[in-house]
C-alpha cells in the first residue's frame, strides 16, 4: 500500500495482475500530475501517464514491454508489488522516470542518468540537428573535418550524439562537474566514441589554447527567482545546470562574450535557451560581431536554438 497520499494508487495496494497493475499505477500518476482542480501542472503538461506507468512497472520488474501482450495476467509477488509502489510514490512525489530507472533515451541512443546530470529532453536534439547539417556544409565546402565544442556536456547526451553519428569528426566536451562528468565519461564508453574528449573545467577554460568550428551549448538559462525551479520535476534535478542565479542570461551572455576567441573564422555558435530568450540572444550575438544570427523553433513552435556565426 501506498504510504504517500499523493499517489493513492490503490486504497488497498497495487492489484495483483500486472496489466491491472499498470493501469492503476497510471490513475495514480494521473493524479499526482495534477493540480487540486484537476489541470495538469505546469511542469508536466504533456506526459502520457499510461506509457510512464509501463515503463515504470516493466523496469522495476525487470521486464519488457512485450509482456504486457504476451503474459497481460502475469501473478506479481507481494514483494514485486511492494517494489513497484516504492518507484511509484518516488515517481508520484515528481521524481523523473529517468533517475528511477537511470537511464534516457536521446538521439535514439539510451543514456546513463542521475541526480548529477540534467534528464536529456527532446527539445535538445534540435541543437544536434543543426550542428550536424552546419558541419555537414563545412565538409561539403571542402573545409577539413569539423573540430567541435560541447560546453556543460552534463551526461555527454549531445557530444557523444555528435560524435557517435560522426565519427570522423572530433568533439570535445567541457564539464565543470566532477559527478556528472563521470556520468559522461560512462555513457561515452558505453557507445564506444573514441572521436571524443571529455575534460573538465568552467566553460572555455580547459581549451584556452584551441579553435573551434562548432561550438555548441545548453547552459544554465532558468532565472533562480522562476516558480518552476520548484515544480515536481526541476526541483529533483541538479539546480546548478538549471539556473545561474538571478539573471537568466549570464551564462549565455558570457558564451557569447567568449566564443570569437576559440571560434575559426566562419565558424558557428549554437545556443540553446528559454522560449522567450531569443530576441535579446540576438541583439547580444549582433552586438558582439557574430554573423547571420537566426533564432529555430522546437516541435511545440517555441524558439530554442539561436545560432550565429562569426567572420
Amino acid at each position: 500500500m501506498l504510504n504517500d497520499p499523493a499517489s493513492s494508487a490503490h486504497q488497498h495496494g497495487l492489484p495483483s495482475r500486472l496489466r491491472e497493475a499498470v493501469t492503476a499505477a497510471a490513475s495514480a500518476l494521473a493524479t499526482a500530475l495534477r493540480t487540486p482542480n484537476g489541470v495538469p501542472k505546469s511542469d508536466a503538461p504533456h506526459i502520457d501517464t499510461l506509457r510512464e506507468a509501463e515503463a515504470l512497472v516493466l523496469c522495476r520488474l525487470g521486464l519488457p514491454r512485450s509482456t504486457l501482450y504476451s503474459d497481460p495476467d502475469r501473478i506479481l509477488s507481494t514483494i514485486e508489488r511492494a517494489n513497484i509502489e516504492a518507484w511509484l510514490a518516488r515517481r508520484c512525489r515528481g521524481e523523473p522516470l529517468a533517475y528511477l530507472i537511470g537511464e534516457r533515451e536521446f538521439w535514439s541512443l539510451n543514456f546513463e542518468v542521475s541526480p548529477a546530470v540534467l534528464v536529456p529532453r527532446p527539445e535538445t536534439e534540435l541543437l544536434v540537428e543543426r550542428a550536424l547539417r552546419i558541419g555537414d556544409e563545412l565538409e561539403r565546402a571542402g573545409n577539413a573535418l569539423p573540430h567541435v565544442l560541447d560546453l556543460g556536456t552534463g551526461s555527454g547526451a549531445i557530444a557523444i550524439a555528435l560524435a557517435h553519428e560522426r565519427p570522423g569528426w572530433r568533439v570535445m566536451a567541457v564539464e565543470r562537474s566532477e559527478s556528472a562528468l563521470a556520468v559522461a565519461r560512462r555513457n561515452a564508453s558505453r557507445h564506444a566514441v573514441p572521436n571524443l574528449e571529455l575534460l573538465q573545467g568552467d566553460w572555455f577554460e580547459p581549451v584556452s589554447h584551441q579553435r573551434f568550428d562548432i561550438v555548441v551549448s545548453n547552459p544554465p538559462y532558468v532565472s533562480a527567482d522562476d516558480r518552476l525551479l520548484g515544480g515536481d520535476s526541476l526541483r529533483h534535478e541538479p539546480r546548478e545546470a538549471l539556473t545561474p542565479g538571478p539573471d537568466a542570461l549570464r551564462d549565455l551572455a558570457r558564451i557569447i562574450d567568449e566564443a570569437p576567441r576559440y571560434l575559426e573564422a566562419g565558424g558557428r555558435l549554437l545556443l540553446e535557451h528559454g522560449a522567450r530568450q531569443g530576441e535579446p540572444l540576438r541583439s547580444k550575438l549582433v552586438a558582439r560581431g557574430f554573423a547571420h544570427v537566426v533564432s529555430h523553433t522546437d516541435l511545440s513552435g517555441q524558439e530554442r536554438v539561436t545560432e550565429g556565426q562569426w567572420s
